[in-house]
């Protein structure tokens, strides 16, 4: 990138792109580590509160159980019957949260379950199920002592399909402080796609062509496209929702991924260490459903910046040039006048794709949320 040259010095650089575990590392006491006022990272030291899948559930649980309290607006139903915090589907932790699940499914005995591991990426170890006699064997082939915990959510069986088939959005949010909270979208993002058409038929349950979207485990498929790699852009979405559904409702499809992306973010706030060497750029995923509600799947730390089609390479690469003027400080070029931490307040004329999502500083005193006209009805939102 302009500007920028490739170090091997473990100490004289500017912005370490590091891997989770190395930032770890970083800010562990015992690692005798100090950030000079000119280097920034790009991982914020507990990420895992937003990107490990069972402590999301439970700190987005946590900020209903206060609201709640408070008798929040964000906690009241909408004529959908959700409330502006019900963007995940019912999860329980497994095997501690067990007695629970188990009378959520005598309540729901047709629904069906997705299991995924908590640790885990790119689809590995997800599996299935609509038995509670699946889940009995599960819990019995594991490993006496074994510490690998699962996430059983709700699996959302009323997805909106294109040309039949199922997808999920992959967004980029980039996060350069938490307090105040200050989060960037990605205008560019793409929709992966199934390469088989969808069926919610109990026997297609192990067919897992028809029901991830990962790149990894699709590019195994026989119908798997090499050229286009099974992905549409966010435009072509918007195109296909706008000449489905009308304008309007593509727009507030838009806007309720945003406000989303918000609460997701509000939630782990008060968890998150809020390093002013720190930044992050974040690979939402999210799942569309037939009306057009979405659906938080997972937040990755690191989402994947390799290029599997030409388009990929462009977005990823134009995205990484971005993400670089999004987070440097203009005087962290110059030596004689190095700034300490990430940019405070970029110039977004420069910064490409990347727009405002939140920006807690430029809110008015004392204001959390705004009333929202919605699709869905009026509701409050975290602005």
């Amino acid at each position: 990138m302009n500007g920028w040259q490739k170090t091997t010095s473990s100490s004289d650089w500017n912005i370490f792109w590091a891997s989770i575990h190395t930032v770890s590392r970083l800010f562990h006491p015992d690692s005798g580590f100090r950030f000079k006022d000119s280097q920034i990272v790009n991982h914020f030291p507990t990420h895992s509160e937003l990107t490990r899948k069972d402590l999301m559930v439970k700190n987005i649980s946590r900020l209903k159980r206060e609201l709640k309290k408070e008798d929040s607006a964000l906690l009241h139903k909408g004529p959908d019957g959700y409330s502006a915090l019900d963007f995940l589907p019912e999860s329980f932790l497994l095997p501690a949260d067990y007695s629970l699940f188990v009378e959520e499914y005598k309540r729901r005995p047709n629904a069906v379950w997705i299991m995924k591991p908590t640790g885990k990426a790119q689809g590995r170890g997800i599996f299935i199920i609509n038995k509670l006699s699946q889940v009995k064997r599960w819990a019995s082939s594991r490993v006496v002592g074994s510490k690998d915990a699962y996430l059983a959510c709700r699996y959302i069986d009323n997805p909106l399909l294109v040309g039949g088939k199922k997808f999920d959005l992959r967004l980029y949010v980039a996060v350069t402080s938490y307090k105040p909270l200050r989060a960037y979208i990605y205008q560019q993002g793409f929709c992966r796609f199934c390469t088989i058409r969808y069926t919610p038929a109990a026997s297609d349950l192990d067919n897992m062509l028809v029901h991830l979207t990962n790149v990894a485990i699709q590019k195994h498929g026989s119908e798997y496209n090499s050229q286009n790699g099974g992905k549409w852009s966010i435009e072509n979405l918007k195109l296909f929702v706008e000449s489905s559904y009308g304008r309007a409702k593509a727009d507030q499809m838009f806007s309720d991924i945003q406000s989303v992306i918000i609460h997701s973010l509000k939630a782990v706030q008060p968890v998150m260490v809020s390093d002013r060497h720190c930044f992050e750029c974040y690979g939402y995923d999210l799942l569309i459903d037939d009306t057009l509600k979405p659906w938080l799947v997972e937040v990755n730390a690191s989402p994947s910046l390799s290029a599997s089609t030409l388009a990929d390479r462009l977005l990823k690469t134009q995205l990484m040039e971005d993400l670089f003027h999004l987070v440097v400080p203009p005087d962290l070029m110059d030596p004689s006048t190095r700034t300490v931490g990430v940019n405070q307040s970029p110039d977004l004329e420069k910064c490409g794709d990347f727009v405002t999502l939140i920006d807690e500083t430029k809110l008015e005193k004392g204001e959390k949320v705004v009333r929202e006209r919605s699709a869905r009805g009026s509701r409050l939102i975290w602005k």
